[in-house]
């Protein structure tokens, strides 16, 4: 083993010094120089003997002020955000190719330029051409934000250094490719160097870096993890094809609430805001059918409603099919073993069919009794009342569990007209918002109350 290396060190001026003297040569005061254990002895050359500087501390009762934000005005990426984009953030933005994520963040780098930012938009997938199109076909021809077409990751980062603008865009990362990286772009290694130089140029800069991100097969952000991990925010763009709901939910905040949606609708114009988001879930709701409920559930600190659609057919396969769709299949067929096993009621040799109306995708627990309450109409074909909401956690025994915010549930169920709510019965509600609250204590008695099944 290497004997430790050790380093002198000057207590008056730090100056560092290969061995002992009795007089430092940089401030030439007498008896200062101490010996120094190394930073690190473990396996390898580690830090070596070399000292760094001392970082000033704080205490938790800092009275820093919080970060400033800048609005861009569309209110449901503001929200999305935090209430605005914070200076020196790195913000990554994922989705599935042609959700419109370009689309998206062209009309937020023109509503930031149209609200006094200085916006940069460069892009190593289309031309300049193809952009001003795409913006002219938006209405955003008239808006001050500058583009730049570019893949070298050094010249986009010597470019906004000159500039200095207040956002950048770069879309995408998997375009671009650095000269120290011996691979081709948009692999392991070029995605992780551009993400590390983008986010240390905005930490150095003061520069709001949001960058795109291509997703994988698993709607996984493309590229090693460790990308998430050195952004402070970053957004999936969701959404089906077959529906015009855009929904851009934030998984990873640090400046404000991580599972906050926002909701948008593409049309030709671009993508629109949605301020009411149940409403438009629900619109195209008719009379009540059997296989249909409607959860009362929380998105981020929004309260959102969504209808639950179930179809329960006998099955001519060996293997019944289970289609879930905007729901965990995982969650579904735990529901229907709970249903077999607690409440004698069996989906052997049917064909189970789930999805979520509108394209919206739900992984609350809460949503567990709107489930099964979607699987028991469709199998007793009995339809439960259009103005009833539900919610609940169902466990493994088949009780039903409490849930969080329940006010906020039903005061947004009231606003769109619902009057009744069944809920676990353990659950603490203050006032009801005006409902009437029906109150069950476990799947059993709920299903013979509402069906008659069990």
């Amino acid at each position: 083993m290497a004997k430790p290396v050790t380093s002198f060190t000057c207590s008056a001026c730090g100056a560092s010094h290969r061995k002992w003297a009795g007089r430092c040569e940089a401030c030439g005061e007498w008896n200062s120089i101490v010996e120094e254990a190394p930073l690190s002895q473990g396996p390898g050359r580690g830090l070596g003997a070399q000292r760094g500087r001392t970082i000033p501390l704080s205490g938790l009762s800092s009275t820093e002020p919080p970060p400033p934000r800048t609005p861009s005005g569309i209110a449901e990426l503001d929200r999305v955000l935090g209430g605005g984009l914070v200076p020196g953030s790195a913000i990554l933005v994922g989705g599935d190719p042609g959700i419109g994520k370009s689309t998206l963040m062209l009309q937020a780098a023109a509503a930031f330029a149209r609200a006094g930012s200085n916006a940069v938009y460069v892009s190593g997938e289309e031309a300049g051409a193809q952009l001003r199109m795409r913006a002219q076909r938006l209405g955003l021809a008239d808006a001050p934000v500058r583009l730049g077409t570019e893949t070298a990751l050094r010249d986009i980062l010597t470019t906004l250094d000159a500039e200095r603008p207040d956002v950048a865009v770069i879309d995408s990362i998997q375009t671009l490719w650095s000269d120290t990286v011996e691979a081709a772009p948009g692999s392991v290694g070029q995605v992780r160097a551009a993400a590390h130089e983008l986010v240390t140029f905005a930490k150095r800069s003061g520069v709001a870096v949001i960058i795109v991100g291509h997703v994988t097969k698993d709607g996984q952000i493309a590229g090693p993890r460790v990308v998430e991990h050195m952004v402070d925010t970053v957004l999936y763009f969701e959404g089906e094809r077959g529906h015009q709901f855009r929904i851009l939910r934030a998984v990873k905040n640090r400046f404000g609430p991580s599972g906050e949606i926002g909701v948008f609708e593409m049309t030709g114009g671009g993508l629109a805001e949605v301020a009411n988001p149940s409403a438009l879930f629900l619109s195209e709701r008719g009379e009540p059918v059997a296989g249909s409920a409607v959860f009362a559930g929380i998105e981020g600190t929004r309260p959102v409603l969504t209808e639950i659609q179930a179809l329960v057919a006998p099955s001519t396969l060996a293997a019944p099919r289970r289609t879930v769709v905007g729901l965990d299949s995982g969650r579904v067929s735990t529901i229907l073993a709970v249903l077999e096993a607690r409440c004698a009621i069996p989906f052997a040799g049917l064909d189970v069919f789930l999805n979520v109306a509108g394209g919206m995708r739900v992984a609350e627990p809460a949503a567990d009794l709107a489930i099964a309450a979607a699987l028991l109409s469709a199998r007793e074909d009995h339809a439960l009342p259009a103005d009833t909401v539900l919610f609940g956690e169902i466990s493994l025994s088949g009780a039903l569990r409490p849930v969080g915010q329940a006010e906020n549930r039903l005061k947004e169920a009231r606003k769109l007209g619902f009057s009744r709510a069944i809920l676990p019965e353990v659950q603490k509600v203050e006032g009801g918002g005006g409902m009437v609250l029906s109150r069950t204590a476990d799947l059993t008695s709920f299903t013979g109350e509402t069906f008659g099944a069990g």
